[in-house]
């Protein structure tokens, strides 16, 4: 959207979310080239089709940290098929046309194209934010005035595990949203969300000026509801996702649908 910054984007999505009767806005995750790259771009429409407010991006790197087995074989089965950042970053660009689009990406991959290029080549491809979920709040600096220069959020991640003192400070720097993580270990689907997700959520919010977005561990519709119930004014779905774009003969129509009922239960979830 020519002369909106990535920011703005990004509160007007979660501000429409709302004023379309949604509890909280939703944001699904997507590997970028997996299972090939115009599948992916595809995969990101239908999601745009059904109900996703914004779309998470993940660029494919061969030692993701913060991710569970299917999203770290997804991105492996996506460089062995070629994936590279410029081509993630034209996925990017097809679905940033109708929905905002935030790049999840490893710090390596960031160093070896160059902070000012990589940025640049986010703004060129019509990215909204940026998410390095290896970056520290020590080492982030950089990367944080770089996007701030071009209009990009720069959302930092919390875990239930965040110390008061240093979640105050990551929920200070956060623009765009703040991604709080809604247990302690890597990406994945889990049977159920933590009791105590409500207060992880309002510890959050009590930091920080934007939006609190919950991932990890959500897959499902009623798990998603139970998100916005707790708190937050986003949710993030990754692996259950991901899973169905590498078991379904339609990829795209497979996530679109899933995306659908994750849509539909947050737009029916009671406050209470």
């Amino acid at each position: 959207m020519a002369g909106v910054s990535g920011i703005e984007q990004i509160a007007e999505a979660f501000a429409r979310a709302l004023a379309d009767g949604r509890r909280a806005a939703l944001m699904p995750y997507l590997m970028g080239g997996y299972p090939d790259l115009e599948t992916s771009a595809a995969i990101g429409l239908a999601y745009a089709d059904n109900g996703a407010d914004l779309v998470e991006l993940g660029v494919p790197f061969s030692d993701p940290l913060a991710d569970g087995p299917v999203i770290h074989a997804a991105a492996t089965a996506a460089l062995r098929a070629g994936a590279t950042l410029p081509a993630v970053l034209e996925v990017a660009a097809t679905i940033a046309r109708r929905v905002p689009v935030i790049v999840m990406c490893y710090v390596n991959p960031i160093l070896v194209r160059g902070l000012e290029r990589f940025a640049d080549a986010l703004v060129a491809a019509g990215v909204s934010g940026l998410i390095v979920p290896d970056l520290p709040l020590e080492e982030a600096a950089d990367t944080r005035e770089a996007c701030a220069q071009r209009g990009l959020a720069f959302v930092p991640l919390v875990a239930p595990t965040t110390p008061q003192e240093r979640l105050a400070r990551i929920g200070a720097t956060a623009s765009g949203f703040l991604y709080t993580v809604s247990l302690t270990g890597t990406t994945g689907e889990r049977s159920g969300l933590d009791g105590g997700l409500a207060a992880v959520v309002a510890r959050a919010a009590a930091c920080s000026q934007v939006p609190v977005a919950v991932g990890f561990g959500i897959s499902t519709p009623e798990q998603a509801a139970a998100a916005a119930r707790a708190g937050a004014a986003g949710v993030i779905v990754g692996t259950r996702l991901v899973r169905a774009a590498g078991e379904a003969p339609d990829p795209a129509a497979a996530a679109g649908a899933l995306v659908r009922d994750l849509s539909t239960a947050l737009s029916a979830s009671p406050l209470s």
